[in-house]
């Protein structure tokens, strides 16, 4: 009797256990945080050298403010190099590892990302729409 009640604790401790992995899924992430998944990010201005807004998922943006300024963001031809290593979701400054190139990539500068902020549609509304993504 007393291996059938170690076996049913110990199944339900697992049990337990599985429930507390899947609620720290991507997906769970996602709905719970101001989170977004790389693959939805479509597309990036940057209206000064120390800030960027992207847009992610068609109607969210999100602005990211960096340590250091970088006057290539505000040049013509550049664009935006990520690196992702594990998952592709993105909920604070370390999950990026951003740097910006200017035309073939001869020159690229990597990016400290201070904060991430998920834009209200008040702040989205109040920004320049020559500044929007």
């Amino acid at each position: 009797m007393k291996s059938f009640l170690l076996g049913g604790a110990v199944a339900a401790a697992l049990i337990g256990l599985a429930g507390a992995a899947s609620a720290a899924t991507p997906d769970n992430r996602l709905a719970s945080q101001s989170c977004f998944r790389t693959t939805d990010w479509q597309g990036w201005h940057a209206p000064n050298d120390k800030t960027l807004y992207l847009r992610v998922r068609m109607h969210d943006i999100y602005r990211l403010d960096l340590n250091f300024s970088s006057s290539m963001l505000t040049w013509p031809d550049s664009h935006l190099v990520n690196v992702v290593h594990g998952p592709d979701i993105v909920c604070s400054p370390i999950d990026l590892q951003l740097s910006v190139a200017q035309g073939t990539g001869i020159g690229r500068d990597f990016l400290m990302i201070k904060t991430i902020t998920k834009l209200t549609p008040e702040e989205i509304a109040a920004i320049p729409k020559k500044d929007l993504p």
